[in-house]
């Protein structure tokens, strides 16, 4: 009883937030969080963290009033970037960012989001050809001692470099990763397990942009081509993010979802071109008949892991040649796109399982796929639409709306559509799987500012699946619901409260024969508080139940994170302690970490124990930061520790 009480307590504690500008880890780990709550892609979350770093160092002209330039900020909606551009337009530039809140369309909870990485200095088209030359060099080591696995082909280290140079209108840098497990080079000649590169120029007048190397891509709604960041159904999101157009240098370490070759964007007045061809070798499967020599590919595997004899046989064994085009038009309140992409692989993908379940699986050598998409803002009304095919047969349709009432609230309504037979291998749109395909949902959603500082946010989502899926036997049905509350209380106190219910129909039973579809849901409720006494210090406190239905599984956690910037010394130390306790894997509970620079951590902590772990950044000068992390969850069959998995992370980071 006194073991729960002080934990009670304990869990209680204020949140304590220093200014932004000494806090931007946490800035960024509590929007990726927002941002990533709603994806189906548990590396999304990599994808929000990466962009908003680059975004903190590169940020955003505000008072250009160019659209592409604020459109930097992926986390607005088409209807916020219109209004900052038409602002700036009519009513001049802003001479602080605090009059963000006075444009249609924000408030201040998103004016902000948006404070750490945006400039009113308007120097965009000022940049000299001759700027100084810049680079930015990262290393990342991270390792679980005692976790080695014998079939392991190499060291249990995972190690990530990057490194990035800018001189004015120039910029590029590489990418290499090695995963836990993997030979450190592989190859003739021997190279690391991944290794991306490009180089590029970007510039202001008909030519925007041009990339060698690896690159992504993304048009319109994303159904066609979306190699980043997928448009999610956030159910509390003040809008969304319609009908983005952008080819840019990629840095990520997904080693299948990109492009290599050379892309290009041109602009001549209202009329947008961008080309891009990419020769890429990816992962997969390979099988061939019992009745024939020839190979054939069975499946793509996507995971990039490479750590056994079994997993290097499936690396880069197909070569993908990919090729396309999107051409937009603006009108003054509407904007068209037309694309076209086409894949082809050097053999050819079988999708004759035999399975029900594979009947409308891809087969063949080659893919094309059609789009056409548009967006229009009339007043404080969007609407935004897309219609994709793939060879004349097999469709997808998204169509959305954005209301805005008043300036305090913002009504969403998203429908979309997706045909079993739909495949786009490197498209992403709005939908509740990471490839949408056999898929029918509606979704709708608002925000309110009910009082001042006072935001209510709700939705709700129903997707219909007319085709059989992974763990559903027949057509089924899955729902998702949310509501919440955040209030700023003051500026150093912030209370966010949520509920969200998930349910989905999947099979229920082992039984031989067509299994039983049964209707499963999770309920969570979470409560965090923050408070800010003083700016050099952080404590953050958090609550999180959840209840799994019809298992009756049940699961909690508490935790509280410190955070404390020295003053006399360039180190800042970063701290959580976590209690967590749930039934079974059914009601696991999952809490977002701060962590080293591009990395995440987000572990599924389930059965009885704690988590905790201490990181430290030292520094050096203003040329060098150096980061520890060491963590360690302990695992207890009642009050008996029963395993200890710890973790150690190592980053160093230098510009120059």
């Amino acid at each position: 009883m006194h073991k729960c009480f002080y934990i009670l307590i304990f869990s209680l504690l204020p949140e304590i937030v220093f200014c932004q500008n000494e806090n931007l880890s946490e800035i960024i780990i509590s929007i990726a969080e927002g941002l990533a709550s709603d994806e189906s892609d548990p590396e999304a979350i990599t994808l929000f963290i990466e962009r908003l770093h680059e975004l903190s160092e590169n940020p955003v002209s505000i008072n250009s009033g160019d659209e592409n330039e604020i459109s930097r900020l992926f986390f607005l909606s088409d209807f916020q970037i219109k209004a900052i551009a038409d602002y700036v337009k009519t009513s001049g530039l802003l001479v602080s960012i605090y009059e963000i809140t006075g444009i249609p369309g924000f408030d201040q909870q998103t004016a902000e989001m948006m404070v750490p990485f945006i400039t009113i200095e308007n120097n965009v088209n000022d940049q000299p050809a001759y700027a100084t030359w810049r680079n930015t060099l990262l290393t990342n080591l991270i390792i679980k001692p005692g976790e080695r696995d014998s079939s392991d082909v190499g060291s249990p280290w995972r190690i990530l470099s990057k490194y990035k140079f800018t001189a004015g209108h120039i910029s590029g840098g590489f990418t290499i990763e090695k995963d836990p497990g993997e030979k450190t080079l592989t190859g003739k000649p021997p190279l690391p397990d991944f290794l991306s590169a490009n180089l590029s120029y970007n510039g202001q007048g008909f030519i925007r942009r041009i990339i060698i190397g690896d690159y992504g891509a993304r048009f319109g709604q994303g159904t066609n081509i979306n190699t980043g960041i997928r448009t999610g159904l956030s159910l509390t999101a003040p809008g969304y993010m319609s009908g983005r157009n952008e080819i840019r240098p990629y840095t990520s370490t997904d080693e299948n979802n990109f492009f290599r070759g050379a892309a290009a964007e041109f602009s001549l007045r209202n009329l947008g071109l961008s080309l891009f061809y990419s020769q890429n070798r990816i992962d997969g499967t390979l099988n061939s008949p019992t009745d024939s020599s020839s190979l054939f590919i069975e499946d793509f595997y996507k995971t990039g892991l490479h750590n056994t004899l079994s997993l290097m046989l499936k690396k880069d064994v197909v070569t993908e040649t990919s090729i396309g085009v999107n051409c937009t038009y603006d009108f003054s309140f509407l904007r068209v796109g037309l694309v076209w992409s086409g894949s082809s692989f050097s053999l050819p993908v079988n999708g004759e399982s035999g399975k029900p379940e594979d009947l409308f699986k891809f087969g063949g050598k080659s893919n094309n796929i059609y789009t056409f998409y548009y967006n229009s803002l009339v007043k404080k009304i969007l609407l935004f639409g897309e219609l994709s095919a793939n060879d004349f047969r097999n469709l997808a349709l998204v169509q959305g709306i954005t209301l805005r009432p008043s300036d305090r609230l913002a009504i969403n309504f998203l429908y979309r559509n997706y045909s079993p037979g739909f495949h786009s291998f490197h498209g992403k749109g709005p939908g509740n799987s990471l490839y949408p395909s056999n898929e029918q949902g509606m979704l709708g959603n608002f925000t309110f500012e009910a009082a001042k500082h006072l935001f209510i946010s709700a939705g709700c989502d129903i997707s219909y699946f007319p085709w059989l899926k992974y763990r559903s036997s027949s057509p089924s049905v899955a729902r998702k619901k949310e509501i919440k509350l955040k209030y700023l209380v003051t500026e150093k106190i912030i209370f966010d409260l949520s509920y969200n219910i998930r349910s989905s129909m999947l099979n229920f039973n082992e039984d031989q024969g067509i299994a039983n579809m049964a209707e499963i849901s999770n309920r969570a409720l979470k409560c965090l508080v923050k408070y800010s006494p003083d700016k050099n210090l952080i404590l953050s406190s958090c609550i999180n139940y959840k209840i799994s239905i019809p298992s009756e599984s049940k699961g909690i956690l508490m935790l509280q994170d410190v955070a404390y910037k020295f003053r006399q010394a360039p180190i800042t130390i970063w701290i959580r302690y976590c209690i967590f306790n749930t039934d079974n894997w059914d009601s696991r509970l999952y809490s977002y970490e701060n962590d080293l620079l591009y990395t995440f951590n987000i572990p599924a902590l389930s059965g009885e124990g704690t988590r905790s772990y201490v990181m430290v950044k030292w520094e050096i000068r203003d040329i060098a930061e150096l980061r520890f992390k060491y963590g360690l969850t302990s695992y207890f069959n009642g009050n008996t520790l029963s395993e200890n998995r710890d973790e150690l992370r190592i980053q160093f980071r230098v510009w120059f």
